[in-house]
């Protein structure tokens, strides 16, 4: 027992590290008005699309990295997705308003592409090798993933500042590129060390599942709870989207341009502090109790943006946050909960279409009414409207999802 916790211990340590970069996803509003006016000309949407082109496309990538490491092993495929991570992020540093495309193939489809393979797979790995505690270990893995937003927006804010030449967008392109070598050191280093348990380990993770055999992807395109649960995780996070995408905007229109940095901070914190602190709760509570609590502080958060002023907004924006993080904590436990965790890998990136369907949603939908809203960031509001009622039938969607104390 002592030898298996030594050997888990750097395989938990490594996945906290990859996901520390995969973060940065999260810190897109401090792209966002730089790459919007440098890159499209002033469309909010368009740029917008760019991020959640990166969050829809880690689904699909999710799902091959899940069947890749079936064939060559957890450890080359977390390697081979943050190269390709990388390599995405270097590309569109070279993007000019000439063919703004770019930054769509490159950050948007590369990188989303690569981070897939090195998310779930790294999710699944931590869950194998903790059967016993699978919302603590997963909250904790994902919640990397939301703190690495904190790590970064500080750097970044600092290799934008230090790089901008004076036109718009010259200081995040170069950004990208800094994160893209990053990511490639990261994932060689702390790849290495990722590595599945031994036979007698997972076959505790598969009957610790508490479903019985685990049900290949195949197997769950049959199972009524798989639409469900993507249904609903589509509409879950809406909310959340939408102020990660904008949370600086928001706080520059509303007055705040001198602290504005703070909303991104606040929600990439509490993301990653909801992350840990639900996935733990889930275990207590169970992951379908947990999800519709979530969801209806959700729905109610969403319709107060309009009604908060002054620097009241950064507590709103990570309260969303925090409430987001809680979706993407408990979501890859409650896919394991009822599909087992043998496939999880590939599972969860099935869940994740879901996810990638909302996040493409929320960017149109936000972005449109941001450029709506230039002048009076109030006209923004019905876009958090449709986050709420987003949130309300998403809650009849988990109800409807049939769970053995899940």
């Amino acid at each position: 027992m002592r030898e298996q916790k030594q050997r888990r211990l750097p395989v938990v340590i490594a996945s906290i590290a990859i996901q520390l970069c995969l973060g940065t996803v999260y810190i897109w509003s401090v792209f966002q008005n730089g790459i919007a006016q440098g890159i499209f000309s002033g469309r909010n949407a368009d740029a917008a699309l760019t991020f959640s082109l990166l969050l829809a496309v880690l689904g699909f990538g999710s799902i091959a990295g899940g069947r890749l490491q079936e064939v060559i092993g957890p450890r080359a495929t977390v390697i081979t997705g943050g190269v390709i991570a990388g390599i995405g992020f270097i590309a569109a540093s070279f993007t000019s308003a000439s063919f703004p495309w770019l930054l769509w193939l490159t950050y948007g489809v590369l990188g989303g592409f690569g981070m897939g393979f090195s998310y779930s797979t790294t999710i699944t790995i931590a869950q194998k090798w903790y059967p016993e505690k699978k919302g603590l270990i997963t909250g904790i893995i994902v919640s990397a993933l939301g703190f690495g937003g904190v790590v970064f927006t500080p750097i970044v804010g600092a290799v934008i500042a230090h790089f901008d030449t004076g036109v718009a967008g010259s200081g995040e392109l170069m950004a990208l590129r800094v994160l893209g070598i990053i990511f490639i050191v990261v994932s060689l280093i702390g790849g290495y060390f990722i590595a599945a348990p031994p036979e007698d380990v997972l076959h505790g993770a598969v009957s610790g599942s508490g479903q019985g055999e685990s049900l290949s992807p195949r197997q769950i395109m049959k199972d009524p709870r798989f639409y469900l649960l993507a249904g609903s995780l589509m509409l879950a996070c809406m909310g959340g989207l939408m102020m990660i995408g904008f949370a600086k905007p928001i706080a520059i229109a509303r007055g705040m341009a001198k602290t504005a940095t703070v909303g991104v901070l606040a929600i990439t914190l509490f993301n990653s502090i909801g992350r840990l602190f639900w996935g733990f709760i889930s275990d207590k509570l169970g992951r379908k109790r947990t999800v519709i609590l979530l969801l209806v502080v959700t729905a109610v958060l969403s319709l107060c943006v309009n009604l908060v002023t002054g620097y009241m907004i950064y507590v709103l924006i990570a309260l969303i946050g925090f409430s987001y993080g809680g979706f993407l904590g408990t979501y890859p436990s409650f896919t394991s909960d009822l599909f087992g965790v043998k496939y999880n890998a590939t599972n969860y990136g099935m869940v994740l279409i879901g996810f990638a369907v909302g996040a493409l949603a929320s960017s149109y939908i936000a972005g449109y009414f941001k450029d709506i809203a230039a002048t009076d960031i109030n006209l923004m509001f019905p876009a958090f409207i449709i986050a709420s009622a987003a949130a309300l039938l998403s809650i009849l969607l988990v109800a409807l999802i049939k769970t053995k104390n899940v």
